[in-house]
């Protein structure tokens, strides 16, 4: 009980701290570097969280499991060190295709870098988590995070340079990965057995289409930023970057909200109680929507007063846009709830199908609403993708379970 109340409150921790890095990274760097080059920083550090996706691949999910009893936590590292190396060559070409200047390319190459670290510790995450110390994971994220934002913010004050302020944070989380994540790991990783070229590919095969959900998933939500690159200066990408930060926020609470119930949906699900089941969503649904009104009351009468005194600048003519994109997170947070059902019934494919068809129409909206409209354009096609996404989730999901449960 000890070591649960120790999992559970250093995870918690972790976790949350480690969510939130992004936004105090994004105050430090408009308040110290400027509007401009913090707009490079918010697409740099947004593509460097799709790619992570890569370097995770199905994550820890898969590995904690372990559906195949065979794989050995060797096999999982060595498939963690391929994501992790095609995270860095993929943004190379990214940038290259991009066609961006060298500052601007060192800065996606350094922030991949720091995702790809935070990915390869993942692996090693998993096996303590397999082993009841998941302490050691929400500690190890914990001191990331807060050693990360206190060097990367006294070494940006000193230097004003983001390429030293962002090596300084990356070499300290190395040292983390080496000494802390690795010296715990390594008396549980098989020392006898030898890597299994086809168990390491298999890891592959068997996680694809969570992989594939997860990264379509984290595109449709930046989106709008890569139509902004291509057609907006870089001071619009930080206003952008700015408004849409309080909805990682609604984000964020609605995990903590629906992962207590995902044992029970499943329970529910085998034992195919259909009134259970949806009291269950009803209340989740109930309880995003509260969060999601008083959220927005918010946005709209303090967002813009409280945001500008953080970031210090004027965002008092973008209200509206701050209220659209918390309404907008707010429906996304509802197909979310139906997502993740989904997912714990293992219907995957068909969700992989479905942000196919958001992803399209999220490249289409965005580039051409923000080509015409500005920034104004980019927060309208993120309020339709969101739109999008609850409605064809609560349609399906609905006619699916519903189905499965006449059975």
């Amino acid at each position: 009980m000890e070591q649960l109340k120790k999992n559970f409150l250093w995870n918690t921790l972790g976790t949350s701290l480690n969510a939130f890095n992004s936004l105090f990274f994004m105050i430090a760097v408009t308040r110290i570097n400027g509007v401009d080059n913090a707009g490079i920083f918010t697409i740099a550090f947004s593509t460097a969280c799709i790619i992570y996706i890569i370097g995770l691949y199905a994550g820890r999910i898969y590995q904690v499991t372990e559906p195949d009893k065979k794989i050995t936590n060797k096999d999982y590292i060595a498939n963690k060190i391929i994501t992790t190396v095609s995270m860095i060559i993929i943004v190379l070409l990214f940038c290259v295709i991009k066609g961006y200047t060298l500052f601007k390319i060192i800065i996606f190459i350094l922030l991949t870098i720091y995702k790809a670290m935070e990915a390869f510790a993942d692996v090693f995450y998993g096996i303590l988590q397999k082993n009841d110390e998941l302490d050691k994971v929400g500690k190890s994220l914990f001191f990331k995070s807060v050693i990360s934002i206190i060097l990367f913010v006294l070494i940006d004050i000193l230097t004003k340079n983001m390429i030293i302020s962002i090596t300084g944070m990356l070499i300290a989380n190395i040292l983390i990965i080496l000494f802390y994540d690795i010296r715990n790991s390594k008396k549980y990783i098989e020392k006898a057995s030898s890597i299994n070229k086809k168990h390491v590919f298999k890891i592959f095969k068997l996680g694809f289409f969570t992989f594939a959900i997860s990264f379509l998933g984290m595109y449709i939500l930046n989106a709008p930023k890569y139509a902004i690159d291509n057609y907006l200066q870089d001071n619009y990408q930080t206003i952008f970057g700015i408004i849409v930060m309080p909805a990682t926020v609604i984000g964020l609470v609605a995990q903590f909200l629906i992962h207590p119930y995902l044992n029970k949906i499943l329970k529910l699900y085998e034992s195919r109680d259909k009134k259970g089941l949806n009291n269950i969503v009803l209340k989740l649904i109930i309880a995003i929507i509260a969060i999601g009104v008083i959220s927005s009351f918010l946005a709209y009468f303090l967002g813009p007063e409280v945001l500008g005194l953080v970031y210090g600048i004027d965002l008092t003519l973008y209200r509206v846009q701050l209220l659209l994109i918390i309404v907008a997170s707010t429906l996304y947070t509802i197909g979310v709830i139906y997502s993740s059902i989904l997912t714990t019934i293992r219907d995957t494919f068909s969700q992989f199908i479905i942000y196919i068809i958001i992803s399209l129409f999220a490249l289409i909206t965005s580039n051409i609403l923000t080509k015409e409209n500005e920034i104004n354009g980019a927060v309208i096609s993120y309020f339709s993708i969101m739109l999008l996404q609850v409605t064809i989730y609560t349609i399906y999901a609905n006619i699916k379970i519903n189905k499965i449960l006449k059975k």
